[in-house]
């Protein structure tokens, strides 16, 4: 049974239809990407999978269970870590078991057995103005984590990061994913990250303002070793990864 599906969704605003008949499958382990243009319906999507919106048709099952217009079933993580400046980084982390009912001793505790994990260990005492900005998002991770292990939604999580931050945030996620087992869609609008996370990107088309729904127009599975991602961008078969995606957002000839 697939941990995430998502099936003929559409959604639309004042008589504009933003998504149409969107149908994804998000395996359990895996890391998906929905890629597409800023714009397009990325984030609206997400809100729906979130049980932040109703979609206007279509069904979203965890587990196959339908939690289709019910929030609190899968973690959000926005771009921006949203980390409460008042609260040290263990408290900030725990804060989801706190909020389902574990006492602040019992959510500090177990929050801090993933800290090594995470690569945050030292920090639990530090304030978030104190934390870079790639630890902050580990710290952000590891929060959204905690509040649903199963399925996380990560929204653009790594773009507000320089590109040697980005880069190492990449290698340390998907060592992250590898070793709790837990699964992720990401959204993203950068074609190279997509291809370096995932283990299949879906590629969304579309201009709502114009009268062109957004659709998911097709995928792209990417068979290589996580442990050998930070290479991978140098090779051929990245770039014939590259070539089929860009064919499928209609740029075939920018590579």
């Amino acid at each position: 049974m697939a941990r995430l599906e998502i099936n003929g969704v559409s959604q639309g605003f004042d008589g504009m239809e933003v998504l149409h008949n969107v149908t994804l499958t998000v395996e359990s382990g895996q890391v998906a990407c929905l890629l597409g243009p800023s714009g397009c319906g990325k984030t609206t999507l997400f809100h729906v999978v979130a049980g932040l919106a109703a979609p206007s048709a279509g069904t979203v099952l965890l587990d196959g269970e339908d939690i289709t217009g019910r929030p609190g079933h899968l973690s959000y993580m926005l771009q921006k870590d949203l980390l409460l400046q008042h609260k040290r980084i263990i408290d900030n982390v725990a804060l989801p078991l706190v909020l389902r009912g574990a006492t602040r001793q019992e959510a500090r505790a177990r929050a801090s057995e993933l800290f090594e994990v995470f690569g945050l260990e030292g920090t639990e005492q530090r304030w978030p103005s104190e934390l870079s900005g790639g630890m902050r998002q580990r710290a952000a991770l590891l929060r959204s984590y905690l509040f649903s292990r199963e399925c996380m939604l990560l929204d653009e999580p790594f773009s507000a990061l320089d590109a040697f931050t980005k880069a190492d945030m990449h290698a340390w996620f998907l060592n992250v994913v590898e070793q709790v087992g837990t699964t992720a869609l990401v959204v993203t609008h950068d074609i190279d990250e997509a291809i370096e996370l995932a283990d299949v990107v879906y590629v969304m088309r579309g201009n709502p303002q114009h009268g062109e729904p957004t659709r998911v127009v097709g995928s792209e599975l990417i068979d290589w070793p996580r442990a050998d991602r930070s290479s991978f961008t140098l090779t051929e078969a990245f770039l014939l990864h590259k070539r089929r995606v860009l064919e499928l957002l209609g740029q075939k000839d920018a590579v």
